[in-house]
């Protein structure tokens, strides 16, 4: 297992942060991290999917641990269901686009959401009406405070909107998922009622939308919408989308009957921040290299030479400025790392 020391993590995160870590490794065995931790007692640890969903304030004082193990394994497999174990290391996009072409149902909303398998529990992913919880049956991790395996459940992962026992402060780069399981359904009923699906499927006339077609449009969606790290650094969604109740509800839709939500009980509305954002004026803007999308409100954006607390800075104003109007505090998806 390779160690570099000083390295810049500028590739390593889609903001395109120019920060650097004092040590670099990755692992494609999950036992190099008990020889990791007899090394380096005392040293923080960070684990780095992709980089996808963070945003660096400040040079990391510690080792960065890069999750590179890789392996596709079906361990079930009957006319009801299939289950598959992930290694933690796979490119999420990936294992949807196997799970879609093999005509199995479960994760095609979740298409194109950056990232690594052994990641997406601790962000507990989610799109267009899915989420990772919905289909994930077990985690395994490696615990850098005792050096033991464990197996987490459903139940025991304690899956919340965006949020997973993992992403609680207390238990940050605690544990190193290395394998998720996942229960996929063959020929499977897949979830159509988001807006922007039906939008899609009546604009290309598909009356039973499959599989693959929920697939494709979330694919084309997300293509028009978002901008590509590659070209314009950005972590996707940089905020959440506030829950309200149904009094909040009904004085909001009363105050801007074009604002648009998605109903998810009768007490409970989740408002998209996007819209929110945009309506305040948002979309578009750029101070120095931080700015928000002109395409998508929901999405930061480092223009080139922003630092991460140039980007830290504008989100903060963006909360203050939609809590005033709205009355509403928006939250962070993405992970902040360092100290503004």
């Amino acid at each position: 297992m390779e160690i570099q020391e000083n390295i810049s993590l500028r590739p390593y995160n889609t903001f395109g942060i120019d920060v650097k870590a004092k040590y670099l490794t990755s692992v494609d065995r999950v036992e190099q991290l008990e020889n990791l931790k007899e090394k380096f007692p005392d040293e923080r640890i960070l684990f780095l999917g992709e980089g996808s969903n963070v945003l660096f304030l400040n040079d990391f004082d510690g080792i960065v641990v890069r999750n590179e193990i890789k392996g596709i394994q079906v361990v079930q497999q009957t006319d009801e269901y299939e289950i598959w174990d992930i290694a933690g290391g796979e490119h999420w996009h990936d294992v949807v686009e196997l799970s879609v072409k093999q005509n199995l149902s479960g994760i095609e909303n979740l298409a194109l959401i950056p990232g690594k398998a052994g990641t997406a529990p601790v962000q507990n992913i989610g799109a267009y009406g899915r989420e990772i919880k919905d289909v994930l049956i077990s985690c395994e991790a490696f615990d850098l405070t005792n050096g033991r395996y464990r197996v987490f459940s459903n139940e025991e992962c304690q899956f919340g909107y965006r949020d997973s026992l993992f992403k609680r402060p207390e238990n940050k780069n605690r544990y190193f998922i290395y394998r998720i399981r996942l229960r996929l359904i063959p020929n499977g009923t897949p979830e159509t009622g988001y807006r922007a699906l039906q939008q899609y499927f009546t604009e290309n006339h598909i009356d039973k939308p499959s599989i693959k077609d929920v697939f494709d449009a979330v694919v084309h969606i997300r293509r028009s919408k978002l901008p590509d790290p590659a070209e314009i650094g950005n972590a996707g969604s940089f905020f959440k989308n506030p829950v309200v109740d149904a009094g909040k509800f009904k004085a909001l839709i009363s105050a801007y009957p074009s604002m648009a939500y998605y109903k998810i009980s009768d007490d409970s509305y989740k408002i998209p921040a996007a819209w929110l954002i945009d309506n305040a004026g948002w979309k578009g803007y750029r101070e120095g290299d931080a700015g928000v999308h002109h395409k998508q409100a929901l999405v930061l954006v480092n223009y080139g030479r922003a630092t991460g607390r140039d980007i830290y800075r504008l989100s903060q104003k963006i909360i203050d400025d939609i809590k005033e109007k709205y009355g509403l505090e928006l939250e962070r998806e993405v992970q902040i790392i360092g100290r503004y």
